[in-house]
């Protein structure tokens, strides 16, 4: 186990599969204790008795991040139940990709609302908390699309760089308070992102794509092991990685 790791309480959005998911299980693994939260209160509650079953701690608490109130429930029952929060995973994501031109309003308004405020609600939830402590660690999930941009994709790429210029301005503001962030920004991960793709043509030709080149999303769980395990002194501020395969 990694002593960095170990006994730390970190709260992750996003958990009910993929990336959040398997990051619970890999730092549940490591001694850590993991409050998960996500919409999906069954999926979140099997994750949190699967942790438990195998000897980790874990606790389930159903969250829409688009709602403040619950984000900061998510992060108040993790301080009232262990104490304190060490790490919050700012993980939940949707990535609905479509030209402009096809005016998907009701899309847009979906990842501005769960990719730039449901991070910005987190961090609103968890910063009073830390600052207090005069310790913690904030990562929020960027995007490889958080650096490039590429047809079909303009919203959810500014909703990514949108997360990296918070995370940035956040990591200057926190020095005060002994807070470390850290910006993770993946490449193609096999998760649920695809399944949000309403429109058929692009969804075939991104999952074209990604099926042949895509790395399981423990390779994220692992990276996020990495950030957390660094002594105190040490900041990750970002992380970008990318299967092996691809190119861009």
């Amino acid at each position: 186990m990694n002593d960095n790791i170990q006994d730390k309480v970190v709260v992750i959005t996003g958990a009910s599969s993929g990336m959040g998911a398997a990051t619970a299980r890999h730092l549940a693994g490591e001694g850590a204790t993991v409050v998960i939260g996500a919409r999906r209160a069954d999926r979140i509650e099997a994750l949190a008795k699967e942790i438990t079953d195998k000897g980790g701690k874990a606790l389930a608490v159903a969250t829409d991040v688009t709602k403040r109130e619950e984000v900061k429930a998510l992060v108040d029952k993790a301080v009232e139940t262990y104490g304190r929060i060490d790490v919050l995973l700012n993980n939940a994501g949707l990535m609905p990709l479509a030209p402009l031109e096809r005016l998907k309003f009701d899309e847009w308004d979906q990842m501005v609302d769960v990719n730039i405020k449901g991070v910005l609600n987190g961090i609103a939830a968890a910063l009073p908390h830390m600052k207090e402590q005069k310790d913690g660690h904030i990562i929020n999930v960027s995007s490889v699309y958080g650096h490039k941009v590429e047809p079909g994709a303009a919203v959810y790429c500014g909703t990514k760089f949108a997360v990296r210029a918070i995370s940035e301005g956040l990591r200057q503001e926190v020095k005060p308070y002994n807070l470390r962030t850290t910006i993770i920004s993946p490449g193609a991960v096999a998760t649920e992102l695809l399944d949000h793709i309403s429109e058929q043509d692009i969804a075939t030709s991104v999952r074209d794509f990604v099926d042949r080149i895509a790395i399981p999303a423990d390779s994220f769980a692992r990276m996020i092991a990495f950030a957390i395990g660094q002594p105190k002194d040490v900041d990750v501020s970002e992380i970008v990685f990318r299967p092996t395969a691809q190119p861009v």
